[in-house]
Formats: structure tokens, C-alpha cells, sequence
């Protein structure tokens, strides 16, 4: 068989959350350049028509949805639309996320000083959200008896790190708690729910602070290939797990860190 086989996605139906930049755009672009039916969902309405217009221009059968996946009947609303439309739901990245202020590394992220409004804005996006999305798309995938859920966690799910906030860190590793309870239900139903954990990547998240040399060098100190990675890198992993490749691979939790968590 060949590789284009393995990988394929094509006709598969496939929501992105958090798709307007960074990660999420690429697991997106990854999706519709190889003929998937591609949904992508955002709170940033201009950037995600921006999103939806690059992958259009390049050939890719898109729609958009605009979305706070905090908001848990939005994202139900979300899931019931594109089932109603396309009569399944085949893969659903659940990839929205905001960073939750800074980490220890700096005085106002030190445990005493920890905001507590970005500790509820961290846990509402990056775990409840997470949850909604996942059991959103949980709703339709057990009657059809098929289907791929894929959270973005984080290498702070697995190991600590004094950059990202105490927030970020117990919301991912709550998500990766999620994922692997929600493998074990829906296994028996044909439906596979994996982790991808990414270390240090240059997107918009916290405001691009990692496009920022000084700051990048704070996140990357204890990374092996001593650099960032590019929204690109998640392209390969993100098609294995949509794909007949990533058919038996279930209730993992997959680092893509440059070997931070070695």
C-alpha cells in the first residue's frame, strides 16, 4: 500500500477548532490540501475568513463556524450543523486554547501572584472547552460507530516548565486525563480519541510572545533540537491520526517537543 493510501483523508469530514492561525490552521491546511471536507471554527471571525480564504485559494472545499468553545450549547450547535449537512462527522480537532498568562519565570506568574481570572479564562478554554468539543463530537461519532478525536494538549501536560502559567499547565493535563478516559468508553464504539502534546511552537498564541528571540530562548533552553518548532511540524502527526495510519492508535498521548520531555 502505498504512503498516499495510509494517510488518506480524503472525503473525510473534519472539524478544526482554534483554526485562524498557528496549530489549528495547519492541522486544517494539512486536512483540505489532501481533499478532506475541512470546518474550521474560531472566536476570531476576520482571521478565520482570512483562513478559510487562503485554503479556498488553494483549492480546499472549506467552511467556516464562528465559535467560543467555552460556550458548550455553541459548540453542540456547532457538531448538530455539520452532521445535518454532511450526514457524519469524521474527525474532530479539538485545538482551541489560550495560554493563561505567564509561568513563575516572571513575578506575576509566581504561585502567590497568579491571576485567578486567567486561571478560570485557562481552565473555561483549555479544558472545559476541550471537553465540550470532545463530547460534542462524542454525541454523533458513537451512532455512527466511527470517528477520530484529536485534543491539543500540551508538553506541559507531561512535564513542567517555569514559561507557561500554573493554569495552562493543570488545564492540558487535565485535557490528557480526558483523552485517555474518553479512549477507554469509546474504543468499543469504533471511535479513537488521542492526544497531541506540543513543546515549544512559534504561533499567536499568548500574542506571538514566542516570536520574541529572548522569550523563545526561555522555552527552548531545555529542548534537545534547541529550537522552536514551526506550525508545519504538526502536519505528519496530525495526518496519522485522522487516518487509516493512526487506525489502532487510541488513548495516546503523543509528544511533538523537539525532545523536551526525553
Amino acid at each position: 500500500m502505498r504512503s498516499n493510501q495510509i494517510f488518506d483523508v480524503a472525503g473525510k469530514v473534519i472539524v478544526v477548532t482554534g483554526a485562524a492561525s498557528g496549530i489549528g490552521y495547519a492541522i486544517a491546511e494539512a486536512m483540505a490540501d489532501n481533499d478532506a471536507t475541512v470546518v474550521l471554527s474560531d472566536v476570531d471571525g476576520p482571521g478565520l475568513e482570512a483562513a478559510a480564504a487562503q485554503l479556498s485559494a488553494r483549492g480546499g472545499e472549506v467552511t467556516t463556524a464562528l465559535l467560543d468553545v467555552s460556550d458548550r450549547q455553541a459548540v453542540e450547535g456547532v457538531m448538530a450543523e455539520v452532521v445535518d449537512r454532511h450526514k457524519r462527522l469524521d474527525v474532530v480537532f479539538a485545538n482551541a486554547g489560550v495560554t493563561g498568562g505567564r509561568g513563575y519565570a516572571m513575578p506575576e506568574g509566581e504561585i502567590e501572584n497568579a491571576s485567578m481570572d486567567a486561571w478560570r479564562t485557562c481552565m473555561a478554554i483549555n479544558l472545559d472547552g476541550a471537553f465540550g468539543t470532545m463530547a460534542a463530537a462524542a454525541r454523533h461519532m458513537k451512532s455512527q460507530k466511527s470517528g477520530s478525536i484529536v485534543v491539543t494538549t500540551s508538553i506541559a501536560a507531561l512535564i513542567t516548565n517555569p514559561m507557561p502559567s500554573y493554569g495552562y499547565h493543570a488545564a492540558k493535563a487535565g485535557a490528557a486525563h480526558l483523552v485517555r478516559m474518553a479512549a477507554r468508553e469509546l474504543g468499543p464504539y469504533g471511535v479513537r480519541v488521542n492526544g497531541i502534546a506540543p513543546g515549544p511552537f512559534v504561533t499567536n498564541i499568548g500574542g506571538g510572545r514566542l516570536k520574541d528571540p529572548a522569550i523563545q530562548a526561555g522555552f527552548t533552553a531545555s529542548v534537545p533540537m534547541a529550537r522552536a518548532a514551526q506550525p508545519d511540524e504538526i502536519k505528519g502527526l496530525a495526518l496519522l491520526l485522522a487516518s487509516p495510519a493512526g487506525g489502532y492508535i487510541t488513548g495516546a498521548i503523543i509528544p511533538i517537543d523537539g525532545g523536551d520531555s526525553a
